[in-house]
């Protein structure tokens, strides 16, 4: 919309003066928006009694006679500044409809129709007068009036003073009478008054009240996904009505403490938004009458006199109500003050970036002429209004005998089902108010009966009785079932049941020789082989309980993990014994292979039980030291035997053994598996590193079941666009570890199998799998970020807020895991246990226990969960759960680092890396302190847990408490020693240094730069391998790149490989490359 000067107006020009500061924000958002008819302003009433129309309209007519601001307009000043113009004579547009021959329905029907053209029929604002009246008599004696106006003109306070007037003139005109009231003060006044206001006084109240609030208040339940641009902004309105019993009851309170209604609503709103959010500081917006008690007369003045302010509540939960909402009442005293401030001034004031909004929900306490206020001769009721404002959440309350409060919310960010239970819950906190004042702020209710049962009782009924059984005795059943069915496949070797049986008995009968039984921890490191699989079985068929040791830690890790540990026997093979901490008795799968055959092949007989351990899995530990995870019998049978129910893999199909034994996943691969009778298929570190070669295996073997983590996953699918073969067989892919995203090539990939289910499973070492949630049909209906479901058997699951009560539905909340499912302790820390499985407050029998997950998620209204991330420092990245307390202390330890923060970052869209913000000691080179770095932690921690790249800064940026704003830390760049960086020169170097750019998201790449140091890892060095392939349309083997780190290296090999196809090619055009010979040079 364009305004301009009104030249032909100038003789009904009465006033003109400038805006106020609410009324600019109105204009702006009117203007902004035009189509979404914001601040347009709709009432309706029903009138009952023998009225004359003729004078009723009359009436009004006076009424915009006697006030400017309902004669006025606005225009532009030069195109530079707005103004109000207030016009002598305005006439008032009225409209009279007769609809008493419609039926009660036709009435209705027609009326919603009428509503929605006069919704469309928007104001021009430069145009008089911007209100309009419909009046339509419905029967003899009763009306429906509609009275529509831009709130630009008027406020709620400004209701009852025309309509009192509005009467007044009515009564004296049917009785035949003049009426002479006092003149008003126009509201030209008090925009005088507020330029008599001191600015900078009102703007260093709001900086220091406003200190040190950077973010606004999320409203956790909207649909804060979609974008903007994509925003349409429809409305729709809920109705909460309080009871008139609780409603007095609510007044009674607010009188005895001498607080107002207005403050106890606030407290309410404040408290929802600090349990929603999980914050103790919250924002949100208030309407103030914005009348100020020094102008004289201002209580009967028409105008826009409110003001939106923002309410800072700060919620302590060991507070007292009562004592809180005095401070709340005492706070909204002093900010009334500054009433007067501008909300665009009040926002510049605070720390909140520009751009972004001070709070997104408004808070809105009306006042509405009453029945009894009005002539005696003409009744109000079933008053309704319908007004939208620029926020995507209104809370209007208007404190009638019955409370009521209206919830405007955006439709594009809320719907419907979340509006209801927000009004639940606010409807509980009222009345919560009501029933206990003296309580804490903790002890609040916020969820309603229903929401509250159905959360803790309804979807945590997860019973099934399954047998008192350990691991190895299902596996024994098995064998008697099927004794000559295949087990295991590895290559060319393969073991059936008996056979695997057999071989183990031999193992765990050597193993019981050396002390081994139940709670007896017996360490295992072994290279991926049919030794691997048979070591794990052994222990166990021997009642002892395994230990995984991956080869390729640190010896240092090993050592702590062997001595919390206290393995007294140590699986191993004779190659890998050197690299290995010492241990008490070593046992050599290969070299002591005559000693192990020599033992019986017997079953065992062992006093293991179900409460007896079976593995002690160490996952990382942000003390600096790995924890270890101690899971019994029980809980892992538990697993397996709903894995088992819920499988659709054939009895006799292939499950691919993908994860390391040092990833809790292995044991769902392999025993799931020979439980119920199928074949494991194992495959070898350099095809786990390949997904080319695995995406071969998997079609050659037929394999029919796969877990993987989503990133392996998302590297095989984006393989399998441009492989001539395909996995055909496949009818379940279970995926856990991190967060599944369905991007197009998984999206892809799945649509090739339309008979294969993919499940979504969720669980931490300290539970193994507790919850998973299964995808079929259409893999392009599914969602981008899947959920992980519900709890599997015997699971509950709690999403609790920092009191430990549970949020509602749609609330994120720390995620406890109760059940049979959880893991025992954490082996020989006691203290750390205490701290993590706590005892349930849902148990009646005080015995159960809860684990801490520190992760975030929250309940969906069809009652799968979404998992949100980690609450804490501890990520996820490729799988692998890594504490980042444990690399910042490892990193601390060196003498040069003086501070040290490790993150997360994401610059490319499902692209996890880690990076380290180091603070130094002294200062040296980049690129020195770099290595130095990096040499020292890989033989500190595994490769996983280095990170990618290192900042160099002066100091770490902190939040106004002195914590460190990880926010604020700078985008990572490539430390390059400039003395040493080149840029490529050949098309073959800049080609790879293009690929390795994109693939890794950096700018520039020098010939010298290693593809690790730079960030990569095996997952990536896939995608760079894929892109060689299709760049140069040959075989390029994985190996090649991790032999040829550098760009240099990698163009030389490359160009050897051509020159040699461009040779042969030229010797003969007979003798052509087979597409899948690899050239070995």
């Amino acid at each position: 919309m364009t305004l301009a000067v009104p030249t032909n107006k100038s003789k009904n020009i009465e006033s003109i003066y400038p805006l106020s500061p609410m009324q600019e924000g109105m204009l702006f958002h009117t203007l902004y928006e035009p189509e979404s008819r914001v601040y347009f302003t709709q009432m309706k009433y029903i009138l009952h009694g023998n009225l004359d129309i003729f004078a009723f309209e009359q009436a009004w007519q006076q009424v915009v006679d006697r006030h400017p601001i309902l004669r006025t307009i606005f225009v532009w000043q030069n195109g530079k500044k707005t103004l109000q113009v207030v016009l002598k004579k305005v006439n008032l547009p009225w409209t009279n409809l007769d609809w008493r021959s419609l039926s009660p329905i036709e009435q209705e029907q027609q009326l919603e129709v009428l509503l929605q053209e006069d919704r469309n029929n928007d104001f021009v604002l430069d145009k008089a007068p911007l209100m309009r009246c419909t009046l339509i008599q419905l029967a003899e004696a009763t009306y429906k009036f509609v009275w529509s106006s831009h709130h630009l003109l008027t406020d709620g306070w400004c209701m009852p003073i025309i309509f009192k007037e509005v009467f007044a003139f009515y009564e004296a005109s049917i009785e035949g009478k003049d009426l002479y009231l006092p003149l008003p003060r126009p509201y030209k006044d008090y925009i005088t008054w507020l330029q008599q206001q001191d600015a900078t006084k009102a703007a260093a109240y709001w900086q220091k009240a406003l200190q040190g609030f950077a973010a606004p208040t999320p409203l956790v339940v909207d649909c804060t996904a979609k974008q903007q641009s994509e925003i349409k902004k429809t409305f729709d309105q809920q109705r909460l009505q309080l009871s008139s019993t609780a409603t007095t009851a609510l007044k009674s309170l607010a009188q005895k403490h001498r607080l107002t209604v207005s403050t106890l609503v606030q407290g309410a709103w404040g408290l929802l938004l600090s349990r929603y959010s999980g914050e103790s500081d919250v924002i949100f917006g208030a309407t103030v009458s914005g009348r100020p008690p020094s102008l004289s007369g201002v209580e009967s003045m028409i105008g826009l006199f409110i003001n939106t302010l923002p309410v800072r509540v700060k919620v302590s939960e060991e507070t007292e109500l009562v004592p809180w909402l005095a401070e709340l009442q005492q706070q909204q005293v002093e900010r009334d003050e500054y009433a007067y401030s501008s909300l665009v001034e009040i926002q510049r004031s605070s720390e909140v970036p520009p751009g972004s909004c001070l709070f997104d929900s408004l808070l809105v306490f009306e006042n509405y002429p009453s029945a009894d206020s009005l002539h005696n001769s003409i009744r109000i009721d079933d008053f309704q209004g319908s007004e939208r404002t620029n926020y995507p959440l209104t809370i209007l309350v208007i404190p009638n005998e019955e409370l009521l409060v209206r919830f405007v919310y955006d439709r594009d960010r809320f719907d419907a089902d979340t509006i209801t239970r927000m009004a639940g819950h606010f409807q509980t906190l009222l009345l919560g108010i009501v029933d206990n004042p003296q309580q804490k702020l903790s002890k609040l209710p916020l969820l309603t009966d229903f929401e509250k049962n159905r959360l803790l009782v309804e979807w945590n009924d997860t019973r099934v009785d399954y047998p008192e059984k350990c691991i190895y005795q299902l596996f024994e059943e098995q064998v008697a079932k099927t004794p000559d069915a295949v087990a295991v496949v590895f290559g060319s070797e393969k073991l059936t049941y008996q056979e695997l049986n057999s071989r183990a008995n031999q193992l765990a009968h050597h193993l019981q020789t050396l002390g081994v039984g139940p709670e007896v921890l017996v360490g295992i490191c072994v290279e991926r082989s049919l030794d691997m699989i048979v070591g794990i079985l052994a222990i166990l068929k021997a009642g002892g309980a395994y230990v995984p040791l991956d080869p390729a830690y640190p010896q240092e890790r090993l050592a702590y993990m062997l001595s919390n540990a206290t393995v007294s026997v140590l699986l191993t093979q004779q190659k890998l014994v050197e690299q290995l901490p010492n241990c008490e008795q070593v046992v050599c799968l290969d070299t002591d292979s005559e000693i192990i055959s020599a033992q019986i092949k017997d079953n065992l007989l062992v006093g293991v039980k179900p409460e007896n351990l079976a593995y002690v899995i160490y996952t990382s530990g942000s003390t600096g030291k790995p924890k270890g995870v101690a899971m019994s019998n029980r809980s892992l049978v538990n697993l397996l035997l709903w894995q088992m129910e819920n499988s659709q893999v054939s009895i006799e199909g292939k499950t691919l053994q993908f994860a390391p034994i040092s990833f809790d996943v292995s044991f769902q691969e392999i025993f799931s598996t020979w439980c119920s009778g199928g074949t494991l298929v194992l495959i070898s570190e350099d095809v786990r590193r390949d997904a080319r070669a695995l995406l071969r295996l998997l079609t050659e073997t037929g394999v029919e079941r796969i877990f993987l983590p989503f990133v392996a996953l998302q590297q095989l699918a984006e393989v399998a666009t441009s492989f001539e073969l395909f996995p055909t067989t496949l009818c379940e892919i279970i995926t856990a570890g991190e967060q599944l995203q369905m991007t197009t090539s998984l999206t892809n990939f799945l649509t090739r199998l339309p008979d294969c289910r993919l499940e979504n499973q969720y669980g931490p070492s300290e539970s193994h799998v507790v919850t998973a949630f299964t995808l079929k049909g259409s893999a392009n209906s599914w969602s981008a970020l899947p959920p992980i479901g519900r709890p599997i058997a015997n699971t509950q699951i709690y999403i609790l807020d920092l009191q430990g009560q549970p949020v509602p539905i749609g609330v994120p909340g720390e995620l406890h895991i109760g059940g049979l499912g959880l893991a025992r302790e954490y082996l020989n820390r006691p203290e750390l246990t205490a701290q993590k499985f706590i005892l349930s407050p849902f148990d009646k029998s005080n015995s159960a226990c809860l684990y801490k997950t520190g992760d975030q998620a929250r309940y969906l209204p069809d009652g799968n969960i979404e998992f949100l991330g980690r609450i804490d420092n501890q990520v996820k990245i490729r799988g692998f759960r890594i504490e980042l307390g444990e690399i910042e202390t490892t990193l601390t330890a060196q003498p040069q680092v003086k501070e040290a923060v490790v993150i997360v970052r994401e610059d490319i869209p499902g692209k996890k890396r880690l990076v380290a913000y180091i603070v130094q000691t002294h200062i040296t080179s980049p690129s020195s302190i770099q290595n130095q770095l990096r040499n020292f932690l890989k033989h500190q921690l595994p490769d996983y847990m280095v990170p990618s790249a290192f900042m160099l800064l002066d100091a770490l940026p902190l939040t106004p408490s002195g914590k460190v704003d990880r926010r604020a830390l700078p985008a990572p760049c490539v430390i390059n020693d400039t003395e040493t960086f080149v840029t490529a020169s050949t098309p073959t170097e800049e080609a790879i240094a293009t690929i390795w750019g994109d693939v890794l998201g950096l700018k520039q790449v020098g010939i010298h730069d290693n593809f690790f140091e730079l960030g990569g890892h095996s997952l990536l060095a896939t995608q760079v391998i894929s892109r060689l392939r299709q760049t140069w349309k040959m075989e390029l083997p994985l190996r090649r790149l991790f032999e040829k780190p550098t760009v240099a290296e990698l163009a030389q090999s490359i160009d050897k490989i051509l020159s040699t196809v461009q040779r042969l090619q030229s010797n003969t055009s007979s003798h052509l490359l087979n597409n899948r010979e690899e050239i070995e040079l």
